[in-house]
């Protein structure tokens, strides 16, 4: 109930107000059945446009962090989520990729729509990064299509770090679904599921027209972060000159 109540109540409404987005392609979503909404990740804006918009319930595979917050912000933050019928995961560990796939199997097999975010997590530079293999996994074993979907302008309106989005245009292009009947039974075979990933991700990256790094997200985020604080070390304790 409340999911429908902040889609077109309270947060649907406040949204297209302030982005008045633009959409194209949203024909391509399927009426009825599951399907998988793929897109790319920009933005904490994100998870509330493409619902927002949507003739359909959307449930997105969330990170388990929105919901375990300290305090009365963690609180309400991990209400709003659940109360939106996101599903939190938990991305740390070797268990984690299979309770996604757990979990968006189980939203599948109800006939809705997933959405999930290939890579992973946010990206950082306003990049298209390498894409997981747990969707191409989800579609072969779900026997269901994935529309691609591109999130345009949401990275300049709410970038990382910036806690309120600042009135920016917004564009959400959904592409033709993808059918991947021809692997069925092959959800085992790594190089097929690579070759599934990455179609899907060429399919995102022609809808965004954003520059590609064929690399995952997380380990550029780590690399560069573990460069700051190496910089950051050097101008704290910076080395003597050798005599």
């Amino acid at each position: 109930m409340f999911y429908y109540v902040l889609k077109y109540v309270i947060l649907g409404p406040l949204l297209r107000l302030v982005f008045r987005p633009r959409i194209e392609g949203l024909e391509h979503v399927p009426a009825t059945g599951a399907a998988i909404v793929a897109g790319n990740h920009l933005s904490f804006s994100d998870h509330f446009l493409m619902p927002a918009i949507l003739k359909r319930r959307i449930t997105f595979l969330a990170k388990a962090e929105y919901f375990t917050g300290p305090g009365i912000k963690g609180r309400l933050t991990a209400f709003f989520f659940r109360s939106a019928g996101q599903i939190p995961v938990d991305r740390s560990g070797k268990e984690a990729g299979k309770a996604a796939i757990r979990e968006g199997l189980g939203v599948l097999s109800k006939e809705e729509l997933l959405g999930i975010y290939p890579e992973g997590t946010r990206s950082h530079d306003g990049r298209l990064y390498k894409g997981k293999v747990g969707v191409a996994v989800m579609a072969l074993r779900a026997e269901v299509p994935v529309i691609p979907c591109a999130m345009i302008g949401t990275f300049e309106a709410q970038p990382p770090g910036r806690k309120i989005p600042k009135i920016h245009p917004v564009a959400i292009r959904f592409g033709e679904p993808l059918d991947f009947s021809r692997y069925a039974g092959m959800e085992n075979e790594k190089a097929i599921l690579r070759a599934i990933t990455d179609e899907i991700m060429y399919a995102i990256l022609t809808l965004s027209e954003q520059e590609y790094v064929d690399r995952y997200a997380a380990d550029v985020k780590a690399e560069e972060a573990a460069e700051k604080a190496a910089l950051a070390k050097n101008r704290k304790f910076p080395r003597l000159p050798q005599r």
